[in-house]
């Protein structure tokens, strides 16, 4: 999707560039508001989060941000005190050259881990940023934040009178815990600070925490939102509806671009007591290497669903003699499975798509997540991804 300057929301310019991070494309992204905004973040929960992680974390604790800064193709993790220092001195770069404070900058990196920021290239590179600003081409800021990814990933929503976007990259090491994902969100919307946490955490537990393209949590998961409230103010419920769509829609881009991956898997499990027991299964299901290479081969194997289900060892309360499991209108269990009914479940398991369903029957409660499929394509990039 392409954003013209009249559907992307107000106030907000970006620089972007190459600074010979590792290739010679864009590897740097700052986005501001021309005033300050009401801001959120949730962040990985990895032990060995990276300095960026760590700084916008205390950077975010007052709710509000004026930019973010997002440097691709390096992770800035695990080297120690001098990758501290090197992302502070990034903020510090960027606060001298635009008046904006270092504390209200949120920084991102994404990239390889174990190698430091080549900061000698980033210095040179940052010189005269403050006049370097135009009006923010967020199609140009989702290309330059990728790594492995194949396609840029914007999603945008209308909120009344005023706008929301949403960029994010990620198609490895992704299970967030709120992988290299990253995702931001801005939008001209007036919300108070309570109640844009309140919406941004609950969206992000039903979207990007219910993704799962190989079940590595990132060193450097960073979801950030900036409302800075120049259009106008909004119904929280239109607001939460919008952001849900946004996010939900940059998932699913992530699960079809996904490394090596050939098709999206929808699991959507439901009669579960709580939601955290349907989410539970239904990650089992999205995450099992055996139930995704099935799915890749078309292989209407589905007692590896059954499998998957249960491995959830912790959910005493299920009993397999009331789970029922179907693809798409298909029901496999209980059932006794004719050839026609193996080749039409094989039809199923060939689509661009797979839709998993699994009804527990023993509660209320649901929940979808979404993964892919597991392909010779994800061990040919990872085998050679820091060369």
């Amino acid at each position: 999707m392409s954003l013209t300057i009249s559907s992307a929301p107000q106030g907000f310019s970006a620089f972007i560039t190459n600074l010979g991070i590792r290739d010679t494309t864009d590897d740097f992204v700052f986005i501001k508001s021309s005033v300050p905004c009401v801001a959120d973040g949730v962040f990985t929960q990895s032990l060995f989060a990276g300095p960026s992680v760590t700084i916008s974390r205390d950077n975010l604790k007052d709710s509000q941000a004026q930019g973010i800064v997002v440097i691709s193709k390096n992770a800035n993790v695990a080297n120690g005190s001098v990758g501290i220092a090197d992302a502070q001195e990034v903020l510090q770069l960027v606060a001298t050259e635009t008046g904006i404070a270092a504390h209200n900058i949120v920084i991102a990196s994404t990239g390889v881990i174990g190698r430091r920021y080549p900061i000698e290239k980033i210095r040179a590179g940052l010189l005269g940023l403050g006049k370097k600003f135009t009006d923010a081409d967020f199609n140009a800021a989702a290309r330059a934040i990728m790594t492995t990814d194949t396609v840029p990933k914007v999603a945008t929503r209308q909120i009344g009178n005023a706008q929301l976007v949403g960029i994010a990259k990620g198609v490895g090491m992704i299970e967030p815990n709120m992988a290299t994902l990253l995702t931001f969100f801005f939008t001209d919307a007036a919300i108070c600070a309570n109640s844009l946490r309140t919406i941004f955490r609950s969206t992000i537990d039903k979207t990007f925490n219910c993704l799962s393209v190989d079940t590595d949590t990132s060193t450097s998961d960073s979801a950030v939102i900036l409302a800075n409230g120049i259009a106008c103010e909004v119904s929280e419920p239109d607001f939460a509806s919008a952001l849900q769509e946004v996010a939900q829609e940059l998932v699913l881009k992530i699960a079809r671009d996904a490394e090596g991956a050939t098709k999206i898997i929808e699991v959507t499990v439901d009669s579960a007591i709580n939601y955290a027991q349907a989410k539970t299964v239904a990650k089992a299901i999205v995450n099992s290497p055996l139930v995704k290479t099935a799915v890749y081969g078309a292989d209407p194997n589905w007692g590896r669903v059954a499998m998957a289900i249960g491995k959830c060892e912790n959910e005493q309360q299920i009993n397999p003699e009331r789970v029922v499991i179907s693809f798409d209108n298909v029901k496999v269990y209980p059932n006794t499975l004719t050839d026609e009914n193996l080749q039409q479940l094989r039809q199923i398991m060939s689509k661009d798509q797979v839709n998993i369903h699994v009804s527990l029957n023993i509660g209320e409660a649901s929940a979808t997540v979404w993964g892919c499929d597991l392909s010779e394509g994800y061990i040919e990039i990872n085998g050679k991804y820091s060369t």
